[in-house]
């Protein structure tokens, strides 16, 4: 009641939002996060791989090494933004990310010294022993980029989490990170109408071969954001954009029962003792995000970087074609419906009055039933490319709601001084997941070209792609059940 009348009698002051300009900064990052991931699928088939002769399994294993640096990194960013703080750890993660996603524009002339050839010209023209020695090099150079990049992009989703944690009360905490992870989406969805027109107008330009260009324009959108970042962020209390009444609003959660207990030990700055890092791997909480990234994010991650090639392979249309980019403007168009994913656990919440865990496991099992249409996209893609590309859409949306879900599980049953590193260790197993799908995808593929493989009634590359939709489709409601098994019901963790 004390804490009720607090609420209302600031709301008098009438309450600024200021937090939901912090959403937006984290929306922006997120944005400019993926927008770099995706440079390297949307250039590699039509701009790329001519020029360094690369092959489906070559792609597929510098995916997979990006996405195990990733993982790795993403174990040690969670503590590292917990212990840097979310303003600092943020600076240094987009600074690092934005840092390898320019260095990949210096491959080709990388690769040109060390083989010792004077002009791009001489690697296109290769054949050969030379040829395998300029895929060779130039997949180490990139590997070499994608690195840099994948340890920065391991603070992305830690520091924004943690920042969600600091300005929103639980109850909104779904909904706010289904927004910013939005942020994926859309970069997902800008991304294939600019990159390849980026690329094909610097080639014509005649610098370099295009794709250079794109990876530094691109790569440059996470500096200026930094400048933003500096400027607004501080947290709640110290944040002069913040009033009595947000404030209030914003620490509705921390005079309740269960918070007032898990928090007699503050300290005198408000946060709560961190939890050390392997003791967090006795809780089934832990668990139950570790499996549940671990059996989903690799659905995202494959379609993050493989459909351009799955429009150009089983359909024939190149990324710079408009036909390609309308097909991949409306999938991840379909895919912003997730948006109202994250509002659903409120809804549940204030209709049922279920606590959040309750109402959040509730909502991921209809987000986990979504997936399974990914076992028709293939058989209906016969009829038209539309299908496929909307029933993937469709998964999709159930994946980023399930995921903006996945992460508020997270901070309903962790103290905020952990919250990133419980991010952390999930983003290490999600990325896990992505090594062996985009790893296996690539193998797979060339398999599959190579000896005319059947399955469910498609050959070759089609049929590659079948049995990855199959997989793709079973693996939300796995998660969800192992969730379920490992945590049955809500239960704070007391440091």
């Amino acid at each position: 009641m004390e804490n009720s009348a607090t609420i209302s009698g600031a709301k008098a002051a009438r309450m600024t939002n200021f937090r939901w300009t912090i959403c937006a900064l984290l929306f922006f990052a997120t944005a400019v996060n993926y927008m770099d991931r995706q440079v390297l699928s949307l250039t590699w088939k039509d701009f790329i791989s001519p020029e360094f002769h690369w092959t489906d399994s070559d792609y597929g294993y510098i995916t997979a090494v990006f996405s195990i640096i990733y993982a790795v990194a993403n174990l040690f960013a969670g503590r590292f933004i917990d212990w840097m703080g979310t303003k600092k750890g943020y600076l240094w993660a987009i600074f690092i990310w934005s840092a390898g996603a320019c260095m990949h524009a210096l491959c080709g002339w990388a690769t040109e010294r060390s083989l010792g050839l004077d002009s791009a010209a001489g690697m296109v023209s290769a054949t050969g022993a030379m040829a395998s020695a300029v895929a060779i090099t130039s997949v180490y150079y990139f590997i070499a980029a994608r690195i840099v990049l994948g340890i920065g992009e391991a603070g992305n989703f830690p520091a924004a989490i943690k920042v969600t944690a600091e300005y929103f009360p639980k109850k909104d905490r779904a909904y706010a990170t289904s927004i910013f992870n939005a942020g994926a989406t859309v970069g997902a969805l800008v991304a294939p109408l600019t990159i390849p027109v980026v690329a094909r107008y610097f080639q014509r330009l005649g610098i370099g071969n295009g794709w250079e260009m794109a990876f530094l324009v691109i790569g440059a959108l996470g500096f200026v954001w930094m400048g933003f970042w500096m400027f607004y962020y501080r947290k709640p209390a110290d944040n002069r954009f913040v009033n009595a009444a947000e404030l209030a609003y914003i620490e509705q959660d921390n005079n309740t029962p269960d918070e007032t207990a898990a928090r007699k030990a503050d300290a005198e700055d408000g946060e709560t003792p961190v939890i050390p890092f392997w003791r967090c791997f006795r809780y089934p909480q832990t668990w139950a995000v570790i499996f549940g990234k671990f059996m989903t994010d690799g659905v995202w991650w494959f379609c993050l970087f493989w459909i351009p090639a799955y429009i150009s392979d089983v359909y024939g249309f190149a990324s710079d074609t408009s036909t390609a980019q309308m097909l991949i403007f409306v999938l991840y168009g379909i895919t912003m419906l997730s948006i109202y994913g994250g509002k659903l656990p409120t809804l549940i919440i204030n209709r049922t009055g279920l606590n959040p865990y309750a109402a959040r496991m509730r909502a991921m099992l209809i987000f986990a039933l979504f997936p399974l249409l990914a076992i028709l996209a293939q058989p209906l893609g016969a009829y038209s490319y539309w299908w496929p590309i909307v029933i993937i859409g469709l998964v999709g949306a159930a994946h980023q709601s399930w995921s903006a879900n996945i992460y508020s599980v997270a901070g309903d049953m962790f103290p905020k001084s952990t919250i990133a590193t419980i991010i952390g260790i999930g983003g290490m197993a999600g990325g896990v997941s992505s090594f062996l799908i985009n790893f296996f995808s690539g193998q797979l593929f060339d398999y599959a070209a190579e000896t005319n493989m059947r399955f469910m009634g498609f050959e070759g590359k089609p049929a590659g792609y079948s049995i990855i939709f199959c997989i793709c489709g079973v693996s939300y409601l796995l998660g969800w059940i192992i969730m379920k098994i490992l945590v049955p019901k809500y239960k704070l963790i007391e440091p």
